[in-house]
Protein backbone atom coordinates (compact mmCIF):
# COMPACT_ATOMS: atom_id res chain seq x y z
CA UNK A 1 0.00 0.00 0.00
CA UNK A 2 2.91 1.85 0.92
CA UNK A 3 4.76 1.31 -2.12
CA UNK A 4 1.47 2.20 -4.57
CA UNK A 5 0.94 5.53 -2.58
CA UNK A 6 4.68 6.70 -2.83
CA UNK A 7 4.01 5.87 -6.99
CA UNK A 8 1.14 7.62 -7.05
CA UNK A 9 2.53 10.60 -5.42
CA UNK A 10 5.57 10.60 -8.03
CA UNK A 11 3.25 10.54 -11.25
CA UNK A 12 5.15 12.81 -13.77
CA UNK A 13 1.61 14.02 -14.55
CA UNK A 14 2.11 16.16 -11.08
CA UNK A 15 5.19 17.65 -11.01
CA UNK A 16 6.33 18.09 -14.81
CA UNK A 17 4.84 20.00 -17.51
CA UNK A 18 3.70 17.28 -20.43
CA UNK A 19 5.87 15.57 -22.10
CA UNK A 20 8.59 15.90 -19.60
CA UNK A 21 9.06 12.26 -17.53
CA UNK A 22 11.75 11.41 -14.83
CA UNK A 23 13.74 9.85 -17.35
CA UNK A 24 14.30 13.48 -18.67
CA UNK A 25 15.52 14.79 -15.18
CA UNK A 26 18.02 12.04 -14.64
CA UNK A 27 21.26 13.28 -13.20
CA UNK A 28 24.68 13.04 -14.72
CA UNK A 29 28.26 13.71 -13.85
CA UNK A 30 27.90 17.65 -14.72
CA UNK A 31 24.21 17.99 -14.33
CA UNK A 32 22.42 17.72 -11.09
CA UNK A 33 19.01 18.60 -10.95
CA UNK A 34 16.98 18.99 -7.27
CA UNK A 35 16.15 15.62 -5.90
CA UNK A 36 13.11 15.41 -3.39
CA UNK A 37 15.19 13.50 -0.32
CA UNK A 38 17.21 16.51 -0.38
CA UNK A 39 14.90 18.49 1.61
CA UNK A 40 15.35 15.97 4.43
CA UNK A 41 18.59 17.65 5.13
CA UNK A 42 16.36 20.95 5.90
CA UNK A 43 15.62 18.83 9.52
CA UNK A 44 19.23 18.08 11.02
CA UNK A 45 19.77 21.81 9.96
CA UNK A 46 16.40 23.08 11.63
CA UNK A 47 17.51 21.80 14.88
CA UNK A 48 20.96 22.91 14.75
CA UNK A 49 19.12 26.38 13.75
CA UNK A 50 17.46 26.27 17.11
CA UNK A 51 20.10 25.06 19.12
CA UNK A 52 22.06 28.45 17.58
CA UNK A 53 19.25 30.44 18.74
CA UNK A 54 19.12 29.22 22.24
CA UNK A 55 22.78 29.88 22.96
CA UNK A 56 22.53 33.22 20.76
CA UNK A 57 19.79 34.57 23.03
CA UNK A 58 21.23 33.52 26.00
CA UNK A 59 24.96 34.69 24.97
CA UNK A 60 24.61 37.81 23.12
CA UNK A 61 21.16 38.65 23.36
CA UNK A 62 19.92 38.98 26.82
CA UNK A 63 23.64 40.55 28.13
CA UNK A 64 22.51 43.24 25.12
CA UNK A 65 19.17 43.39 26.60
CA UNK A 66 20.18 45.02 29.70
CA UNK A 67 22.96 46.99 28.46
CA UNK A 68 20.73 48.80 26.52
CA UNK A 69 18.40 49.30 29.22
CA UNK A 70 15.44 46.92 28.79
CA UNK A 71 13.74 46.07 31.75
CA UNK A 72 11.20 43.68 32.67
CA UNK A 73 7.66 44.95 34.15
CA UNK A 74 7.26 44.01 37.67
CA UNK A 75 4.08 41.65 37.59
CA UNK A 76 2.02 41.51 40.76
CA UNK A 77 1.89 38.11 41.02
CA UNK A 78 -1.45 35.84 41.74
CA UNK A 79 -1.85 34.10 44.88
CA UNK A 80 -1.37 30.31 45.20
CA UNK A 81 -4.95 28.89 45.08
CA UNK A 82 -5.37 25.04 43.67
CA UNK A 83 -9.26 25.59 42.70
CA UNK A 84 -8.69 28.57 40.41
CA UNK A 85 -5.04 27.15 39.29
CA UNK A 86 -6.66 23.57 38.12
CA UNK A 87 -9.39 25.91 36.40
CA UNK A 88 -6.85 27.46 34.86
CA UNK A 89 -4.71 24.85 33.79
CA UNK A 90 -7.29 22.53 32.35
CA UNK A 91 -10.58 24.57 31.83
CA UNK A 92 -9.63 28.32 30.15
CA UNK A 93 -7.75 30.96 31.07
CA UNK A 94 -10.68 33.62 30.77
CA UNK A 95 -13.60 32.28 32.45
CA UNK A 96 -16.93 33.36 31.43
CA UNK A 97 -19.39 35.42 34.10
CA UNK A 98 -20.93 32.06 34.98
CA UNK A 99 -18.04 30.24 35.74
CA UNK A 100 -16.76 33.70 37.78
CA UNK A 101 -19.80 33.26 40.01
CA UNK A 102 -19.32 30.11 40.27
CA UNK A 103 -15.29 29.99 41.30
CA UNK A 104 -16.14 32.97 43.67
CA UNK A 105 -18.69 30.87 46.03
CA UNK A 106 -16.29 27.81 45.69
CA UNK A 107 -13.79 29.86 46.64
CA UNK A 108 -15.65 32.00 49.31
CA UNK A 109 -14.07 35.24 47.77
CA UNK A 110 -15.40 38.08 46.03
CA UNK A 111 -16.12 38.09 42.25
CA UNK A 112 -13.95 41.06 41.86
CA UNK A 113 -11.06 39.18 43.47
CA UNK A 114 -11.35 35.68 41.33
CA UNK A 115 -11.48 37.75 38.24
CA UNK A 116 -8.43 39.78 39.38
CA UNK A 117 -6.60 36.35 40.26
CA UNK A 118 -7.26 35.39 36.75
CA UNK A 119 -5.91 38.86 35.21
CA UNK A 120 -2.56 38.51 37.38
CA UNK A 121 -2.08 34.91 36.49
CA UNK A 122 -2.90 35.35 32.77
CA UNK A 123 -0.18 38.02 32.78
CA UNK A 124 2.23 36.34 34.48
CA UNK A 125 2.22 33.75 31.28
CA UNK A 126 2.78 36.63 29.15
CA UNK A 127 6.43 37.23 27.40
CA UNK A 128 8.61 39.32 29.18
CA UNK A 129 10.32 42.54 27.26
CA UNK A 130 13.91 40.82 27.27
CA UNK A 131 12.31 37.74 25.80
CA UNK A 132 10.71 39.60 23.05
CA UNK A 133 14.23 41.15 22.65
CA UNK A 134 15.90 38.84 22.12
CA UNK A 135 13.23 36.88 20.01
CA UNK A 136 13.39 40.00 17.36
CA UNK A 137 17.47 40.40 17.81
CA UNK A 138 17.16 36.22 16.73
CA UNK A 139 15.03 37.09 13.88
CA UNK A 140 16.84 40.68 12.78
CA UNK A 141 20.18 38.48 12.68
CA UNK A 142 18.85 35.86 10.58
CA UNK A 143 16.87 38.05 8.11
CA UNK A 144 19.92 40.56 7.20
CA UNK A 145 22.06 37.13 6.98
CA UNK A 146 19.59 36.03 4.65
CA UNK A 147 18.76 38.85 2.76
CA UNK A 148 22.32 39.49 1.65
CA UNK A 149 22.92 35.73 0.94
CA UNK A 150 20.25 35.80 -1.52
CA UNK A 151 21.38 39.11 -3.23
CA UNK A 152 24.81 37.78 -3.73
CA UNK A 153 23.65 34.24 -4.96
CA UNK A 154 20.62 36.52 -7.20
CA UNK A 155 22.95 39.57 -8.30
CA UNK A 156 24.66 38.17 -11.44
CA UNK A 157 21.83 35.68 -12.05
CA UNK A 158 19.88 36.19 -15.37
CA UNK A 159 16.16 36.00 -14.01
CA UNK A 160 16.57 38.46 -11.46
CA UNK A 161 16.35 41.12 -13.90
CA UNK A 162 14.36 39.43 -16.99
CA UNK A 163 11.72 37.53 -15.35
CA UNK A 164 10.95 35.38 -18.45
CA UNK A 165 14.54 33.30 -17.91
CA UNK A 166 12.55 31.79 -14.93
CA UNK A 167 11.33 29.34 -17.54
CA UNK A 168 14.20 29.05 -20.18
CA UNK A 169 15.16 25.61 -20.18
CA UNK A 170 12.05 24.60 -18.08
CA UNK A 171 12.46 22.02 -16.03
CA UNK A 172 15.95 20.93 -16.87
CA UNK A 173 17.47 23.48 -15.27
CA UNK A 174 20.45 22.19 -13.51
CA UNK A 175 20.69 23.02 -9.74
CA UNK A 176 23.60 25.24 -8.74
CA UNK A 177 25.26 25.02 -5.15
CA UNK A 178 24.71 28.11 -4.44
CA UNK A 179 21.30 28.14 -5.00
CA UNK A 180 21.00 24.77 -3.01
CA UNK A 181 22.80 25.93 -0.16
CA UNK A 182 20.18 29.30 0.04
CA UNK A 183 17.30 27.15 -0.05
CA UNK A 184 18.37 24.95 2.94
CA UNK A 185 19.28 27.95 4.87
CA UNK A 186 15.73 29.33 4.02
CA UNK A 187 13.66 26.04 4.27
CA UNK A 188 15.69 25.24 7.30
CA UNK A 189 14.64 28.45 9.16
CA UNK A 190 11.14 28.06 8.75
CA UNK A 191 11.05 24.82 10.46
CA UNK A 192 12.52 26.01 12.95
CA UNK A 193 9.90 28.73 13.71
CA UNK A 194 7.41 25.94 13.20
CA UNK A 195 9.47 23.82 16.04
CA UNK A 196 9.56 26.68 18.65
CA UNK A 197 6.24 27.64 17.73
CA UNK A 198 4.49 26.72 20.97
CA UNK A 199 7.65 28.60 22.88
CA UNK A 200 7.38 31.81 20.87
CA UNK A 201 5.62 35.01 21.51
CA UNK A 202 2.45 34.87 20.75
CA UNK A 203 0.70 37.39 19.22
CA UNK A 204 -3.07 38.15 17.93
CA UNK A 205 -2.27 36.84 14.17
CA UNK A 206 -1.10 33.49 15.68
CA UNK A 207 -2.99 31.35 13.60
CA UNK A 208 -1.79 33.41 10.87
CA UNK A 209 1.54 32.80 11.54
CA UNK A 210 0.59 29.15 11.33
CA UNK A 211 -0.95 29.20 7.70
CA UNK A 212 2.20 31.53 6.90
CA UNK A 213 4.63 29.24 7.83
CA UNK A 214 3.17 26.30 6.66
CA UNK A 215 2.38 27.80 3.22
CA UNK A 216 6.00 28.51 3.05
CA UNK A 217 7.27 25.28 4.41
CA UNK A 218 4.78 23.85 1.17
CA UNK A 219 5.94 26.27 -1.28
CA UNK A 220 9.53 26.11 -0.85
CA UNK A 221 9.11 22.25 -0.19
CA UNK A 222 6.87 21.75 -3.90
CA UNK A 223 8.91 24.84 -5.69
CA UNK A 224 12.59 22.72 -5.22
CA UNK A 225 10.81 19.02 -6.31
CA UNK A 226 9.55 20.53 -9.05
CA UNK A 227 12.26 22.37 -10.06
CA UNK A 228 10.73 25.95 -9.48
CA UNK A 229 14.20 27.30 -7.95
CA UNK A 230 14.47 30.55 -10.16
CA UNK A 231 11.11 31.57 -9.23
CA UNK A 232 11.32 30.26 -5.41
CA UNK A 233 14.67 32.46 -5.12
CA UNK A 234 12.68 35.46 -6.05
CA UNK A 235 9.98 34.56 -3.47
CA UNK A 236 12.64 34.35 -0.45
CA UNK A 237 14.74 37.46 -1.28
CA UNK A 238 10.84 39.50 -1.59
CA UNK A 239 9.81 38.40 1.81
CA UNK A 240 13.17 38.89 3.55
CA UNK A 241 13.54 42.50 2.50
CA UNK A 242 11.25 44.22 4.47
CA UNK A 243 11.32 41.96 7.72
CA UNK A 244 15.16 43.25 7.80
CA UNK A 245 13.45 46.73 8.76
CA UNK A 246 10.22 45.01 11.19
CA UNK A 247 12.62 43.50 13.64
CA UNK A 248 14.93 46.45 14.47
CA UNK A 249 11.42 48.30 14.55
CA UNK A 250 10.59 46.27 17.62
CA UNK A 251 13.79 46.36 18.91
CA UNK A 252 13.81 50.37 19.17
CA UNK A 253 10.30 49.78 20.18
CA UNK A 254 11.58 47.41 23.58
CA UNK A 255 14.50 50.13 24.04
CA UNK A 256 11.81 52.89 23.95
CA UNK A 257 13.30 55.07 21.43
CA UNK A 258 10.39 56.39 20.41
CA UNK A 259 11.97 58.85 17.31
CA UNK A 260 14.44 56.00 15.84
CA UNK A 261 10.95 53.35 16.59
CA UNK A 262 8.72 55.51 14.21
CA UNK A 263 10.86 56.60 12.06
CA UNK A 264 11.95 52.72 11.14
CA UNK A 265 8.44 51.44 11.07
CA UNK A 266 7.55 54.56 8.42
CA UNK A 267 10.46 52.80 6.27
CA UNK A 268 9.34 49.28 6.96
CA UNK A 269 5.74 49.92 6.21
CA UNK A 270 6.99 51.82 2.48
CA UNK A 271 9.55 48.27 1.84
CA UNK A 272 6.77 46.08 2.63
CA UNK A 273 3.59 47.65 1.00
CA UNK A 274 6.06 48.48 -2.00
CA UNK A 275 7.41 44.48 -2.14
CA UNK A 276 4.45 42.71 -1.55
CA UNK A 277 1.42 44.38 -2.92
CA UNK A 278 3.79 45.73 -6.02
CA UNK A 279 6.64 44.00 -6.84
CA UNK A 280 5.70 40.31 -5.32
CA UNK A 281 2.58 40.28 -8.04
CA UNK A 282 4.24 41.63 -10.62
CA UNK A 283 7.36 39.72 -10.32
CA UNK A 284 6.06 36.44 -8.92
CA UNK A 285 2.12 36.25 -9.70
CA UNK A 286 2.19 37.63 -12.85
CA UNK A 287 5.63 35.50 -14.23
CA UNK A 288 4.07 32.83 -12.74
CA UNK A 289 0.66 32.66 -14.09
CA UNK A 290 1.80 34.21 -17.66
CA UNK A 291 5.28 34.16 -18.20
CA UNK A 292 5.75 30.19 -18.30
CA UNK A 293 2.52 29.95 -20.43
CA UNK A 294 5.13 30.46 -22.69
CA UNK A 295 6.94 27.58 -22.22
CA UNK A 296 4.94 25.10 -21.18
CA UNK A 297 0.96 24.37 -21.01
CA UNK A 298 -0.88 24.14 -17.29
CA UNK A 299 -0.46 20.94 -15.46
CA UNK A 300 -1.24 20.17 -11.81
CA UNK A 301 1.99 21.59 -10.66
CA UNK A 302 1.60 24.82 -12.44
CA UNK A 303 -2.10 25.17 -10.37
CA UNK A 304 -0.76 24.13 -6.79
CA UNK A 305 2.17 26.62 -7.31
CA UNK A 306 0.02 29.29 -7.96
CA UNK A 307 -2.40 28.52 -5.42
CA UNK A 308 0.32 28.84 -3.03
CA UNK A 309 1.34 31.97 -3.94
CA UNK A 310 -2.04 33.39 -3.54
CA UNK A 311 -2.32 32.33 -0.07
CA UNK A 312 0.53 34.30 0.77
CA UNK A 313 -0.82 37.29 -1.27
CA UNK A 314 -3.82 37.15 0.77
CA UNK A 315 -1.88 37.18 4.14
CA UNK A 316 0.25 39.99 2.69
CA UNK A 317 -3.07 42.06 2.12
CA UNK A 318 -4.16 40.74 5.58
CA UNK A 319 -0.84 42.45 6.92
CA UNK A 320 -0.47 45.24 4.89
CA UNK A 321 -4.39 46.50 6.09
CA UNK A 322 -2.78 46.31 10.00
CA UNK A 323 0.41 48.16 8.49
CA UNK A 324 -2.09 50.63 7.07
CA UNK A 325 -4.18 51.17 9.92
CA UNK A 326 -0.95 51.71 12.00
CA UNK A 327 -0.15 53.75 9.72
CA UNK A 328 -2.97 56.57 9.53
CA UNK A 329 -3.11 56.25 13.41
CA UNK A 330 0.64 57.51 13.08
CA UNK A 331 -0.46 60.28 10.31
CA UNK A 332 -2.85 61.35 12.86
CA UNK A 333 -1.41 61.30 16.36
CA UNK A 334 2.01 61.83 15.39
CA UNK A 335 3.55 58.33 17.20
CA UNK A 336 3.10 54.69 16.59
CA UNK A 337 0.39 53.06 17.73
CA UNK A 338 0.98 49.87 19.64
CA UNK A 339 1.44 46.84 17.47
CA UNK A 340 -1.90 45.78 17.01
CA UNK A 341 -0.66 41.87 16.33
CA UNK A 342 0.95 41.97 20.15
CA UNK A 343 -0.88 40.31 22.91
CA UNK A 344 -0.52 42.85 25.62
CA UNK A 345 -0.73 43.07 28.82
CA UNK A 346 -4.49 43.31 30.36
CA UNK A 347 -3.43 44.15 33.54
CA UNK A 348 -2.88 47.60 33.98
CA UNK A 349 -5.81 49.37 33.58
CA UNK A 350 -7.57 46.70 35.35
CA UNK A 351 -5.60 47.39 38.15
CA UNK A 352 -5.40 51.14 38.62
CA UNK A 353 -9.31 50.68 38.40
CA UNK A 354 -9.42 48.40 41.18
CA UNK A 355 -6.99 50.69 43.00
CA UNK A 356 -8.73 53.71 42.75
CA UNK A 357 -11.43 52.36 43.81
CA UNK A 358 -10.21 50.83 46.90
CA UNK A 359 -8.79 54.15 47.21
CA UNK A 360 -12.23 55.76 47.03
CA UNK A 361 -13.93 52.90 49.51
CA UNK A 362 -11.33 53.42 52.54
CA UNK A 363 -11.46 56.95 52.12
CA UNK A 364 -14.95 56.99 52.47
CA UNK A 365 -14.91 54.82 55.50
CA UNK A 366 -12.23 57.52 57.07
CA UNK A 367 -14.11 60.11 56.29
CA UNK A 368 -17.30 59.00 57.41
CA UNK A 369 -15.44 57.54 60.84
CA UNK A 370 -13.88 60.76 61.54
CA UNK A 371 -16.89 63.45 60.70
CA UNK A 372 -18.73 61.35 62.93
CA UNK A 373 -16.53 61.99 65.85
CA UNK A 374 -16.85 65.58 65.07
CA UNK A 375 -13.66 66.18 64.07
CA UNK A 376 -14.66 67.63 61.01
CA UNK A 377 -17.39 69.78 60.71
CA UNK A 378 -19.53 70.61 56.86
CA UNK A 379 -18.87 74.73 57.50
CA UNK A 380 -15.48 74.11 58.06
CA UNK A 381 -15.26 75.47 61.40
CA UNK A 382 -12.44 74.32 63.97
CA UNK A 383 -13.64 71.03 65.95
CA UNK A 384 -15.79 71.25 69.11
CA UNK A 385 -13.30 69.59 71.57
CA UNK A 386 -9.31 71.33 70.80
CA UNK A 387 -8.39 68.77 73.28
CA UNK A 388 -8.59 65.76 70.99
CA UNK A 389 -6.24 65.17 68.14
CA UNK A 390 -6.30 61.82 66.23
CA UNK A 391 -2.67 59.68 66.70
CA UNK A 392 -2.24 56.04 65.49
CA UNK A 393 -6.33 56.16 64.32
CA UNK A 394 -7.55 56.61 67.95
CA UNK A 395 -9.26 59.78 69.91
CA UNK A 396 -7.24 60.92 73.11
CA UNK A 397 -7.16 63.33 75.48
CA UNK A 398 -4.37 65.75 75.56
Amino acid sequence: MARSLYEWLWQHEFWLPPGITWEDMQESEDTHYPQPRDLLLSIPFALILVVTRYAFERAIALPLSTKLGVRDKQRPKAQPNPMLETFYSTRRKNPKEGELLSLAKQCDLPVRKVEKWFRRRRNMDRPSLSKKFSEACWRFTFYIISFFTGLAVLYNKPWLWDHRECWTGYPQQPLQTSLFWYYMLELSFYWSLVFTLPFDVKRKDFKEQIVHHAATIFLISFSYCANYIRIGTLVMVIHDASDCFLEPTKIFNYMKWKKTCDSLFMIFSAVFLISRLVIYPYTVLYNTYYYSMEIFQPFFGYYFVNVLLIILQLLHVFWSCLIIHMVYKFILQGTMEKDMRSDTEESDKDEERDEIREKKKNGIMYFSNVTSNGYIQRNGSEPLDNRAHLANGHAKER
